[in-house]
């Protein structure tokens, strides 16, 4: 069934073009991605799906029978609803059917109970209530009857989240779920859960996420927003990288081609008289076409760049034995902790437990109860929060950067202007003269990054860098940190980047204690969940009986053998499942090099086809296997 399908759609806000004449399809059972650059124009497109924003030229035709849903940044809600309250102010016939049963309860009135109780079996909606309030206990929301208004923003974000899945839950329509950054906010523990809840839910979904293993156990449609195109990928987030490289490989062998022609008409428009043929007046307009393409600029900067960073002496940093707490609430007991010359320190934990408060200790601006701290006296912090930029209203951002100084310095002398640092971190000439009040949040968020960069610093300190920041300006801060000489410190619930970056991880694990590991994310969450599944209940639930006893063979099951038809079918699908997928890898390989609208639309039915023909052979030879 067909969603949502647009053809010729274009958007600009002045002289910024944001997107130029895309096509696309969203059907049910997609699961799409949307990777693109801040300011690319991902949150208005998705405005337009929305409804709340109106594109300049194009057709965009949404099913009649399918209701759209967003989870945004920005949530509205009253702030004297309890949380129990505002997850029931939602407009469905089931939570209408649950708040009526309530209602019924309350008053006594058989008719009213009867009336209820109909509505709840026509609804079927008796188990919404329970996995209402275990979606909100999976998001750790558990005081039902707190106020709006006196949760933190992640809690409210949170709250808003757990209503929303409900909401897909309790409908019976066919709904397209558009969710914008839904990781944010979350620790590791929620984002694997809403992970596997998303992967596992069948529904059709068009996602924005800066988190690249939620992206790929999620989702496994890309579309690339770049240089004013649509482009669709399908596959995982690796297969878009390697076609994205691909693309722009082909693209850079035309435009050489271009510019060989262009250089060689150039001369021929320059010889030519003030009077025009009708054959010259037509090989003219060749020409402005081919200078067109000719003076593309498609150079990638990279970040192979030797800095000149300030020196660090012997002494980097030390905590000696610090203790911090809230009250009754321990943060830190006894944490002692060396850091060295160029070490890439992870700190995890779950969100309260004194992350954010142990960085401010670090910087001095927050006291510690015990304990002694010694800082290297070359040390020069840059430190990237999460509170956002201090700026003139009216002010441009490369006159905000030059603030700081002219040049940033490189080795043996060498420097880069502020321009080309700002190039460097995807800020083209045209954005870096536009003001900042202008900037969309992901490229505020990127330029405050820019902002402590440019500041030379030899110590980075990092609080969660990776929320609002979009995937192409992750790999550039990457790429920068994997070659940055100095230390780092790097709170953050991005595993992939974790991944990535660190070299050590210090893990709050709750009631002041503070974990070292030697290693990144991942293998200090497999060592962990190691340990604790030894310390399960399970495990220790009874003692160990002291009398023998014989041992005894279990007897096993008798196997049944595959009859001869069987065993027949069992071959077939083994000769039949690689053929499906050598077709299936063809399709997708004619959908990524293909533009029209008609046989975009026919090659993904027959994608679709394909893969539940494909799903149906591999439910059926794990039968016959077993």
């Amino acid at each position: 069934m067909n969603y949502v399908s647009a053809e010729n759609l274009t958007k600009s806000y002045g002289l910024k073009v944001l997107f130029k004449d895309i096509a696309f399809n969203v059907n049910e059972g997609d699961k799409i991605a949307i990777v693109a650059k801040n300011g690319s124009g991902k949150s208005t497109l998705l405005k337009i799906l929305m409804g709340k924003e109106i594109a300049d030229s194009g057709n965009v035709v949404i099913n009649k029978d399918i209701q759209v849903v967003l989870f945004d940044q920005e949530i509205e809600f009253d702030s004297a609803l309890s949380v129990e309250e505002f997850m029931m102010t939602l407009d469905s016939p089931p939570i209408m059917a649950v708040k009526n049963y309530h209602h019924a309860l309350h008053t006594e009135d058989p008719d009213d109970m009867d009336k209820a109780l109909a509505e709840m079996e026509m609804h079927k909606a008796w188990d919404l209530e329970n996995e209402m309030k275990q979606i909100l206990t999976q998001l750790k929301i558990t005081d039902l009857e707190a106020k709006m208004g006196t949760l933190s923003g992640g809690q409210i974000k949170r709250v808003a989240l757990a209503k929303l899945l409900t909401e897909t839950r309790a409908e019976h329509r066919h709904i397209l779920l558009i969710m914008d950054e839904p990781t944010n906010h979350l620790d590791v523990e929620m984002v694997e859960w809403l992970e596997n809840y998303l992967s596992k839910a069948k529904i059709t979904l068009l996602l924005v996420t800066h988190d690249r293993y939620f992206l790929d156990s999620v989702c496994d449609i890309i579309w690339e927003m770049e240089d004013n195109n649509l482009y669709v990928h399908h596959g995982s987030y690796a297969t878009y990288l390697e076609n994205k490289i691909i693309r722009e490989e082909n693209l850079n062998s035309t435009i050489d081609k271009a510019q060989n022609l262009y250089r060689k008409e150039l001369e021929w428009m320059r010889r030519q008289p003030k009077a025009r043929t009708t054959k010259s007046k037509s090989r003219i307009g060749d020409f402005y076409e081919t200078e067109k393409v000719a003076k593309q600029d498609t150079r990638k900067q990279s970040l192979e760049l030797d800095f000149e960073m300030k020196r660090l002496g012997k002494k980097i940093l030390e905590l000696k034995h610090i203790d911090k707490s809230f009250g009754s609430k321990v943060l830190l007991k006894d944490f002692s902790y060396q850091f060295q010359r160029g070490e890439k320190v992870g700190i995890i934990g779950q969100n309260g437990t004194g992350k954010s408060t142990l960085l401010n200790i670090i910087q001095g601006l927050e006291p510690y109860d015990n304990g002694e701290i010694e800082t290297g006296e070359t040390i020069k912090f840059g430190y990237f929060s999460q509170k956002g930029l201090t700026y003139k209203e009216d002010e441009r951002v490369i006159d905000f950067i030059k603030e700081i100084g002219e040049n940033f310095p490189l080795a043996n002398g060498r420097t880069i202007s502020a321009s080309q640092f700002l190039r460097l971190f995807l800020f083209d000439d045209q954005t870096q003269y536009s003001p900042i009040s202008k900037l969309s949040g992901g490229e505020k968020r990127r330029l405050h990054l820019m902002y402590v960069l440019y500041q030379n610093p030899n110590f980075l300190i990092f609080d969660e860098p990776t929320n609002d920041l979009d995937l192409p300006t992750l790999t550039v801060l990457e790429n920068f940190l994997l070659q940055f000489q100095g230390s780092l410190i790097i709170v953050s619930h991005d595993r992939y980047f974790m991944d990535r970056i660190v070299d050590h991880v210090l893990a709050f694990e709750g009631e002041g204690k503070v974990r070292g590991f030697v290693g990144n994310f991942s293998e200090y969450r497999e060592v962990r969940s190691q340990e604790l599944s030894k310390k399960s209940p399970a495990v220790e639930a009874k003692p160990k009986v002291e009398t023998p006893t014989p041992k005894t063979e279990v007897e096993k099951p008798p196997q049944r053998k595959l009859s001869f038809k069987e065993q027949r079918e069992l071959e077939m699908i083994d000769k039949e499942m690689p053929n499906l997928e050598k077709l299936r890898a063809e399709i997708l390989e004619k959908l990524n090099n293909e533009t029209d609208y008609d046989k975009i639309s026919t090659l993904s039915a027959e994608l679709q086809k394909l893969g539940d023909e494909l799903e149906n052979l591999e439910l059926r030879w794990l039968e016959l296997q077993e």
